[in-house]
């Protein structure tokens, strides 16, 4: 479900292994190519530049980080909206006399199943193409029931109806929520921005010749998790940030009392 580019279709942490391991490349390039070339400055060549691609890369994170987890946040959000929607149609369901109201009670419920079993393909990885079709029918078979009560006469038709419409948008928004990425030059300009930085302070490590291993590495380890926690964040179909279930889970179990 949804499309988020390169970076959506591989695994976070894989991404983030290979850009450490690129930006310790990137600055062994500089390093050693600032020793090839020793300048006679006072100030070692590139000092001015990495100075000003730190400053830039660390806007970069930020602003990449936000982003992803604004995302994420609405994801949370729409879980909770729509477990709210589904709640208030199951509630007016209830107002209904047989034999519409278990009819619709059922169809609720295997509504809600779906949605928790659709989250749980999402997040394994799997296509969930046949499960959204079957949502589709889901809401149509609602529908049909919702149009019989109606056509019955029953004294909460303006709620239901509003009820059901409620259903129906909640369920538009979080597809959409899922859907929605980082895009992917974002992340592709971070990325860059990372091998750069790191490229410019090899230079400037070489010019000084000086290599400070130990501090590179720590800054390395550290650009990447914070761009594996960022990646994360964007693939709400795989990682260890997931998006919790448990209004859903909570909303089912009231559905079975």
């Amino acid at each position: 479900m949804g499309n988020g580019g390169i970076f959506g279709e591989i695994d976070a942490w894989i991404s983030a292994t290979a850009l450490a391991a690129l930006m310790l490349c990137a600055w062994i390039a500089g390093w050693r190519t600032s020793r090839r070339q020793q300048s006679a400055e006072g100030e070692p060549p590139g000092e001015k530049f990495s100075d000003a691609s730190f400053a830039v890369l660390a806007l970069l994170v930020a602003f990449t980080f936000g982003m992803s987890l604004q995302r994420h946040d609405q994801r949370r959000a729409m879980v909770v909206s729509e477990s709210n929607s589904i709640g208030d149609f199951y509630t007016c369901a209830t107002l209904l006399p047989e034999p519409g109201r278990t009819a619709l009670q059922i169809a609720i419920r295997d509504y809600t199943k779906l949605h928790l079993h659709i989250a749980e393909i999402v997040h394994s990885g799997g296509d969930s193409t046949a499960s959204l079709a079957e949502l589709d029918q889901r809401i149509d078979v609602m529908t049909a029931l919702v149009r019989e009560s109606i056509e019955r006469g029953t004294p909460v038709a303006v709620p239901l109806t509003n009820t059901l419409n409620e259903v129906t948008s909640s369920k538009a928004l979080r597809l959409f929520a899922i859907e929605d990425r980082v895009p992917t030059s974002v992340i592709g300009l971070l990325f860059l921005s990372t091998i750069l930085t790191m490229f410019l302070n090899g230079l400037r490590h070489g010019a000084r010749g000086r290599s400070q291993y130990l501090g590179t590495i720590s800054l390395v380890l550290l650009f990447g998790m914070v761009i594996y926690v960022i990646l994360d964040l964007n693939q709400p179909g795989r990682g260890l940030i997931r998006v919790s279930q448990l209004p859903m889970e909570r909303l089912l179990a009231t559905m079975k009392k």
